[in-house]
């Protein structure tokens, strides 16, 4: 048994806990909301995000250092609030307990990865990065899951694997935490694409194009990052994308697929509780890549859509005009033709 915190109740740090709960670790799992905290005590069960879940076993705090005293915590608040909340964390944290970041994104004011956020607001925390294809409700269900566990450091890495690993919910380990992160945070860039072309009714054809060609994109940025490209096809890239491109369970998607008909980007926003990682990402990603010198067409395209009050037909329009390429690789656009 360890203890393990948990600092975000959203439904994936809901899930969380009920899977740690379940392989019999002390849980603590802290809210940001009074009433989570109420309910999980009062009723075990977290009444705004997965209400079906029964959360036995688990304590519910709305103190970060209780959620810091543990053998491990798991980070599980949106991207774009990490540092605030590391900020926050700090004075309670214990050195060499691990940080695993559970948050999908880059940074919008730095550019910086997860992992680069919270080595620079908790420097005595060794990290790890939890990423791959997951539906919250489906892992809280105890469901057959497999993630990417990423740590450089392979002692600490191994005993993560053991403390969460359980039949259901399994986790491969690499030390490849840069690839791992920038896999987590594209495909939902890619993933609200996807939602647009099916929204728009362009055809499977389509949908599996962009789902290559994103992969390309993803993979590109992940090595001018210093990843290895073939974490981009494992299951924090090419797995975490298929899962989230293709079903409207899917935050992101299910955003894309609500423009591609029409809707407001301000509507859509306006009736989630739950934040979708992808808005802020695009822009986010953008601005990386630009960094980087690496060209992503699609990542472009739905920031331009996003932020930039670009058309969609506009947008296809230009998307499709682009010059024909030689596909010489995942690594690089390749040649025009000729």
């Amino acid at each position: 048994m360890a203890r393990i915190g948990i600092v975000g109740a959203g439904a994936w740090g809901t899930a969380l806990a009920a899977t740690m709960s379940r392989a019999g670790h002390d849980c603590v799992l802290w809210a940001h909301e009074t009433e989570v905290v109420e309910g999980i005590r009062d009723n075990g069960h977290n009444p705004l995000f997965l209400p079906e879940i029964a959360l036995n076993g688990v304590a519910a705090t709305g103190d970060l250092a209780a959620a810091a005293d543990a053998d491990a915590v798991l980070l599980v608040v949106p991207a774009q609030f990490l540092r605030a909340q590391c900020r926050r964390l700090r004075s309670h944290w214990k050195a060499g307990v691990p940080a695993v970041i559970c948050a999908k994104g880059v940074e919008t004011d730095s550019f910086a990865a997860m992992s680069e956020v919270v080595a620079a607001e908790l420097p005595e925390a060794p990290l790890a990065v939890l990423s791959g294809p997951t539906f919250a409700v489906e892992v809280a269900r105890g469901l057959p899951t497999a993630i990417t566990l990423a740590c450089a450091d392979a002692a600490i890495g191994r005993q993560l694997v053991d403390w969460i690993g359980t039949a259901s919910f399994r986790p491969y380990l690499t030390d490849d935490v840069i690839g791992a992160e920038v896999g987590g945070a594209v495909k939902n860039v890619l993933a609200i694409a996807c939602g647009v072309v099916e929204g728009q009714g362009l055809g499977d054809n389509a949908r599996a194009s962009l789902i290559t060609r994103g992969i390309a994109e993803l993979m590109r940025l992940a090595v001018a990052k210093g990843a290895r490209a073939e974490t981009c096809m494992g299951l924090s890239g090419l797995g975490d994308l298929i899962l989230t491109a293709s079903s409207q369970q899917s935050r992101n998607y299910s955003l894309g697929f609500a423009l591609g008909e029409g809707k407001s980007l301000a509507d859509i926003l306006a009736s989630r509780r739950s934040v979708t990682e992808g808005v802020a990402t695009a822009a986010a990603v953008g601005g990386l890549a630009a960094k980087l010198g690496v060209e992503l067409p699609i990542c472009a395209a739905v920031a331009g859509l996003l932020h930039q009050s670009r058309g969609i037909e506009e947008t296809i329009r230009d998307l499709l005009a682009r010059p024909f390429r030689h596909e010489l690789g995942f690594l690089g656009e390749g040649r025009p033709a000729t």
